[in-house]
């Protein structure tokens, strides 16, 4: 079973060289800090940052420098820095290769709700539905179940959507799933977790194949 750093590390190996990823708040943040040896990747943030490095050190840490959670970041060689409204225009436009997104809930069809729990007071959606009505590559970083041991990988979304029929794989700390044909298929199973729990722990419809391989991380 994967922590937080386990879930951003798998992540990791699916940025390609050259690509432009947009890192969302939470688990996604971390994947900034296991990018391969030998490949280049520009993180954005839609407050205005292109060049996101790793976390910073501590004691190292410049107030001025933060993400969209407002985390203390660091910028590497080459950085720009523009106001939201020239990012989001980098996102519309569609000049992100990849989005990497938390979330409360996914659907077996794409659906993505991580903005607001009814009743919870919120700020608004943010830059969340711009994201996911833009990007084409968007990849999920959630845990399997909630608090109560209920599978947040579900037939429907149960909160208020960002999207819909979106998001294109989930990685947990069970496992990576990616959603195709109304369903989520397993891919790869976390070390030390078995088949058997994933299902069971998977509301929606799962396909699962002969041979699931252990995640190499």
């Amino acid at each position: 079973m994967l922590d937080k750093n386990g879930i951003a590390r798998r992540i990791a190996q699916e940025l390609q060289d050259g690509f432009y990823v947009n890192l969302g708040i939470g688990i996604p943040t971390l994947v900034a800090n296991y990018v391969s040896e030998g490949i280049s990747v520009e993180f954005q943030s839609e407050n205005g940052i292109l060049g996101m490095g790793p976390f910073p050190f501590e004691g190292e840490e410049d107030a001025d420098l933060i993400n969209a959670g407002k985390q203390t970041i660091t910028a590497l060689p080459g950085a720009s820095f523009f106001d939201s409204a020239t990012s989001f225009g980098m996102i519309r436009g569609q000049h992100v290769q990849m989005t990497v997104l938390g979330a409360m809930e996914v659907s077996e069809s794409g659906d993505i709700a991580n903005w607001k729990i009814p009743g919870k007071m919120v700020k608004g959606m943010g830059g969340a539905m711009d994201l996911v009505a833009s990007a084409e590559n968007i990849i999920v970083a959630m845990m399997h179940t909630n608090k109560a041991g209920e599978s947040k990988l579900l037939k429907q979304c149960s909160l208020p959507l960002t999207g819909v029929g979106c998001v294109r794989k989930v990685v947990t700390e069970l496992g990576v799933l990616e959603i195709k044909d109304g369903a989520f298929h397993l891919l790869e199973r976390a070390p030390g977790v078995s088949v058997k729990e994933i299902v069971a722990k998977t509301e929606g419809k799962l396909v699962v194949p002969d041979f699931v391989p252990e995640m190499a991380l």
